[in-house]
């Protein structure tokens, strides 16, 4: 009985932790984006919007590589190394925080990138949401 406790409150603490990750835009972007959109753009087979990501040792970037785009984050570093090897890619630049983030979106209208939900301010434009 103690034994499936402590798994539940483990389990629910594993939980927690997932953020809900929105995507954003500029508020002057019009563009429509979908879950599909998000895949292509990040893995290099769209460039309609100028994406950003968050450096590897944030949390939030492996939670968006895998629900988000679908692969690990080691895969997806293996796919872009591939892409930037045979000069068909460059990868999404990279920012330290979701501060940077937000920062860079609200100041370029071509700017892509995800935060998590409660990071959200009037500078930017929820596109979509990850669940």
């Amino acid at each position: 009985m103690l034994k499936n406790m402590i798994l539940g409150a483990v389990m629910l603490c594993s939980f927690s932790a997932l953020a809900n990750i929105v995507v954003i835009v500029n508020p002057a972007n019009s563009n429509s984006v979908n879950a599909d959109e998000i895949v292509r753009i990040y893995t290099g087979r769209s460039n309609a919007f100028n994406a950003v990501n968050l450096a590897e040792s944030v949390p939030l970037r492996a939670q968006f590589d895998e629900k988000g785009v679908g692969r690990t984050s080691a895969q997806l570093k293996a796919h872009w190394s591939k892409l930037v090897f045979t000069g068909k890619g460059t990868p999404p630049a990279e920012l330290p925080t979701e501060d940077a983030v937000l920062e860079f979106v609200a100041k370029n209208p071509q700017a892509i990138g995800y935060v998590s939900a409660d990071k959200v301010t009037d500078a930017v434009k929820v596109v979509h949401t990850i669940n």
